[in-house]
């Protein structure tokens, strides 16, 4: 997609909430709509060719008396995902009446395989559904997001003549406006826009960094690629592209496993529908504090990139793992040249390099492919 068509999304997005909720939210607080509504949008556009056949699974499994449907609705609808409601979201622009639309988007939210259930939970979206409803402004919100004049499908949608009147909008791209979206958003909050997101441009300068050193080196094999502190899954999905692009080039054939984990909910709940919609490893991307609840003590990774959030007190975690005069975690406190317990904490006011050392804890042990390059930080 180019440049303009990138900037005309994330304007027709933005336009949305100025249009609609203006009078019915203060500009910070835009984000708990506007954010939500994307994701299930794209959820939605994806889903939109295939309805009808899940559908069809849908009466021939109820009417079968068979119970657990998810995974056979999934593969109904062609994806890892899937809403068995009888809607689309296009389905909800005709209702002239507040409560049935109320209802009728409820029923179609609730369609959602568990999946894409924790997605909306973490965005906390529900809770916007009767303020919205009691202002009289939902169906315009659902009417914005499904207009023809701007595609949220990595689909293209044709045109009358056999040419595409869209372009398709791929995931790295979506990624992007996701993160431009948080950018404004945080301007309006007076948030530091680097809490979320770190810019594409440096993500993939940082990528490059690891990976052209050892590009001859890699071997037809499968890889890990981790981030501690993922926000809205740039760095991974740009370490994914540049690890595949240098492959190929190699002559290599290599499969790329994501591993991330997130603190904030929204951006958590962002990377999820990314990898949902790429159709691979959504479980491999977790939810909370890196530092005090780990969720992947035991494993180790080919590929680390982070931007961790540096200058955050880490207090909270402290007293998680039990005070910071009571913390053994071996990431942070270990033995050393055979002596005894060596502790690396540093103050309270500040855990960036907690977030290195939980790196330097999961760093692979080196291969054959690459010994002297293959841990990078």
């Amino acid at each position: 997609m180019d440049n303009q068509s990138y900037n005309s999304i994330v304007g027709f997005i933005w336009g949305i909430a100025d249009d609609c909720l203006r009078d019915i939210y203060v500009r910070g607080k835009y984000r708990d709509v506007i954010l939500p509504m994307t994701v299930i949008r794209r959820l939605d556009a994806v889903l939109e060719n295939t309805k009808d056949d899940v559908l069809k699974m849908k009466k021939l499994l109820d009417d079968s008396g068979i119970v657990n449907q998810n995974e056979a609705l999934c593969q109904a609808a062609k994806q890892s995902f899937c809403n068995w409601s009888p809607f689309r979201l296009k389905d909800l622009t005709s209702r002239a009446n507040q409560q049935k639309l109320k209802a009728d988007f409820g029923a179609y939210l609730d369609g959602f395989s568990p999946n894409v259930q924790e997605i909306l939970e973490k965005f906390e979206f529900r809770n916007q559904i009767n303020r919205m409803s009691e202002a009289d402004i939902l169906g315009a919100v659902i009417e914005k997001f499904v207009s023809p004049t701007i595609n949220l499908s990595p689909y293209p949608v044709p045109d009358d003549v056999g040419g595409i009147r869209l372009p398709a909008l791929d995931n790295h791209t979506m990624g992007v406006i996701f993160e431009e979206l948080i950018r404004r958003f945080n301007e309006e909050n007076n948030e530091e826009a680097g809490e979320h997101f770190t810019p594409r441009d440096v993500v993939e300068l940082m990528a490059d960094i690891v990976f052209l050193p050892i590009a001859g080196k890699i071997k037809d094999a499968s890889y890990s690629c981790y981030d501690g502190a993922s926000g809205t899954g740039g760095m991974l999905t740009v370490s994914q592209d540049r690890l595949l692009e240098l492959a190929k080039q190699n002559g290599k054939a290599v499969s790329i496993n994501l591993f991330g984990q997130e603190i904030n909910p929204e951006t958590y709940a962002i990377t999820r529908a990314d990898m949902l919609l790429k159709g691979e490893g959504a479980e491999n991307i977790a939810y909370g504090s890196t530092l005090s609840d780990d969720s992947f003590p035991s494993r180790q990774f080919d590929f680390m990139l982070s931007n961790p959030p540096y200058g955050k007190a880490w207090k909270n975690d402290a007293d998680k793992l039990g005070g910071k005069k009571g913390i053994i975690d071996s990431r942070f406190v270990t033995s050393f040249a055979g002596e005894g317990e060596f502790s690396m904490l540093p103050r309270v006011s500040d855990g960036q390099l907690l977030f290195l050392l939980n790196n330097v804890a999961k760093l692979n042990h080196p291969t054959a492919y690459a010994r002297d390059a293959k841990h990078h930080v």
